[in-house]
């Protein structure tokens, strides 16, 4: 999926934070999607890494919620590729492989945030907010 620019456009004129998911599962996309935007942020969905990586070279986004393990993507290697291209968006990590050396492992690599799936709300929306937080003190998250 190519990021249009009057998306971001149109987001950033309202103020809207600009979240980017990039998950392998079109259910989870939307699930998230719908959470998301539910919760005041404008959202772009990913299937693949590569059209990610393309997207936020072209323009930063807010927040990206990335799923560690893809079929078609693995997202050690998305985490690689935003590090070498300097991009600073803040990454929360997303897995269903919860184990305790992954987390310190994509923490390292520049991961704001680590969660296990099933994903609460709460612990969710925290992480975005203090990923986006990190980013601009303007923000205030939505009541």
């Amino acid at each position: 999926m190519a990021l249009q620019a009057g998306f971001v456009w149109d987001a950033r004129v309202n103020h809207l934070p600009v979240i980017a998911i990039l998950d392998d599962e079109p259910k989870l996309r939307k699930a998230l999607r719908r959470l998301l935007v539910a919760h005041g942020f404008a959202v772009v969905t990913f299937e693949h890494g590569d059209d990610l990586i393309l997207a936020l070279s072209a323009q930063p986004l807010d927040c990206l919620l990335l799923d560690l393990h893809m079929e078609s993507t693995n997202g050690f290697d998305v985490l690689e590729a935003i590090a070498a291209r300097g991009i600073t968006t803040p990454v929360v990590v997303i897995t269903g492989h919860g184990e305790p050396d992954i987390a310190s492992r994509v923490m390292a690599m520049g991961a704001s945030s680590y969660l296990n799936k099933p994903v609460d709300e709460s612990s969710l929306l925290a992480a975005i907010g203090e990923a986006i937080g990190t980013r601009s003190s303007s923000w205030k998250p939505p009541l």
